[in-house]
């Protein structure tokens, strides 16, 4: 057993005895009495907790992220850096998000204010600041209750405005001691009864996971953190494929796009806007950015949500998943993985390995759209999205996929049905839409009623036939 290895604010730490469970933000807190880092929520929503992360990125620097401390395990730092809200004054005074902060009054009550400036200054550093919109999206997955948010934009912005420092030579000596500190092979830590287990290659993931097989798989944590934090759940053997570099690149092929299960959602959106705008959309709405940049593709796919927002999107464009067990590598159409709620066809000791997305061909056109609440980091009610072929003004092939109607992410192969082989014009959408509450009886929850997903399914399919009609359906098309 070795111990959980971490650069803590420029200061390596060693750390035995505490449960894998142990969350970097009780740590912090508990241990390290670093209380700057706020707990509000517990499940990635509101920001407080939020922490800068440095690993090597593989080419002699670094890859920085914010991340929610709450949900995000101990362990998961081994090899890894950790910047808190401590880190960023320094003895010539405040640091610039410091500064923009107290100068545009964009704090009351100040327990949100540690996640706020922790996120933009992350989104400083990593270059992802330059207008209202990008200091916005920033912001997206922090909560504040009594500033507003208008003067924490505007600090943002004035940030944007401030040169970022040039710490070549420095990103180049932590990600060398990182990578000491991570070592090789399979990263072992045991405490309380309870083993972590992290591989760093592909086939190490798969050997691990063969002789530990009733392991639980965790990736970025968004959803095994709030196991922990919520439901007081024990594990006996967690799994970790963050490491698994293998798993966390994106590879183009002729017809297709693949992305390895480990990819996370900020890496994948740049790839995915460039299949559709839409996409990009879609997953600039997804969660917050901290969960965006801890989340994966594959663990998005894997957990079986029926309110996931990625895996319709994926259905409609036809994606094929790749699973391996030891050795063997299965590939299934991804709307088969999923069988009904709370089970996917998934093999005793298979994991996603990755995710194939086909190129929209020239006729085939596309359309994604998420109905929430909120505009930002909230569930979907209902993710719709669709892919039609067209071969002489008629749609020759149909691929209409839901999140949200259904126990599993599914296709309405009524509403398909009624499209094929007709002009997509308005009787064929009616057609279509009486045909979906066929397909579907969507519960109604505190999200929406099944009268509303219905209505916002035919709606998102109208939508469509407008945008491909050349109507404007968006507040800042009309002229």
């Amino acid at each position: 057993m070795a111990p959980i290895r971490f650069i803590l604010n420029g200061q390596e730490r060693a750390v035995e005895g505490l449960a894998p469970t142990t969350t970097v933000l009780q740590y912090l807190r508990g241990t390290e009495c670093l209380t700057g880092t706020k707990e509000g929520c517990a499940e990635g929503d509101c920001g407080a907790c939020t922490v800068l992360v440095e690993e090597p990125d593989g080419a002699g620097g670094l890859r920085r992220r914010s991340m929610n401390a709450c949900i995000l395990f101990l362990p998961a730092l081994h090899g890894r850096s950790v910047e808190t809200v401590e880190h960023l004054a320094s003895a010539e005074g405040l640091h610039p998000v410091q500064r923009a902060m107290v100068e545009r009054h964009a704090s009351q009550c100040g327990f949100c204010t540690p996640g706020f400036a922790m996120q933009l200054y992350a989104g400083w550093r990593m270059g992802a600041l330059s207008d209202r919109q990008s200091v916005k999206d920033a912001v997206s997955g922090n909560l504040c209750r009594c500033t507003g948010y208008g003067p924490i934009v505007d600090a943002g912005l004035d940030l944007a405005g401030c040169p970022t420092p040039d710490t070549r030579g420095e990103d180049a000596a932590r990600a060398e001691a990182l990578t000491a500190l991570r070592g090789a092979g399979v990263f072992r830590y045991e405490a309380g009864g309870a083993a972590w287990l992290a591989p760093s290659h592909v086939d190490e993931l798969a050997d691990t996971y063969a002789a530990h097989p009733a392991a639980t798989l965790v990736a970025g944590a968004t959803d095994v953190g709030l196991w922990v934090t919520k439901q007081h759940r024990d594990f006996e053997t967690m799994i970790d494929v963050s490491r698994v570099h293998d798993l966390r690149h994106v590879e183009e092929g002729p017809e297709s796009l693949f992305f390895g299960a480990a990819v996370t959602h900020a890496e994948a959106r740049a790839r995915l806007a460039e299949l559709h705008p839409d996409l990009g959309e879609v997953m600039r709405r997804f969660a917050g950015c901290q969960v965006r940049n801890a989340g994966t593709v594959g663990g998005n796919i894997a957990n079986g949500s029926p309110i996931g927002d990625l895996p319709p999107a994926l259905i409609a464009l036809d994606a094929t998943l790749y699973l391996r067990q030891g050795e063997a590598v299965r590939r299934l159409p991804l709307e088969d993985y999923f069988l009904e709620y709370g089970r996917q066809d998934r093999r005793e000791g298979e994991f996603v390995v990755a995710v194939e997305v086909p190129l929209l061909k020239p006729d085939d056109r596309f359309s994604a759209s998420k109905i929430s609440k909120r505009m930002d980091s909230d569930i979907s009610a209902v993710l719709a999205a669709f892919k039609l072929g067209f071969a002489d003004g008629r749609v020759a092939s149909a691929r209409l996929a839901f999140g949200g109607m259904a126990g599993t992410p599914k296709r309405a192969a009524g509403a398909e049905a009624a499209l094929v082989g007709r002009p997509f014009d308005a009787a064929a959408v009616r057609d279509a839409t009486e045909a979906l509450a066929g397909d579907f009886r969507p519960l109604s929850d505190m999200r929406a009623t099944t009268d509303y997903r219905l209505a916002a399914a035919a709606a998102c399919l109208e939508r469509f036939r407008l945008q491909l009609a050349g109507v404007p359906t968006r507040i800042g098309e009309v002229a």
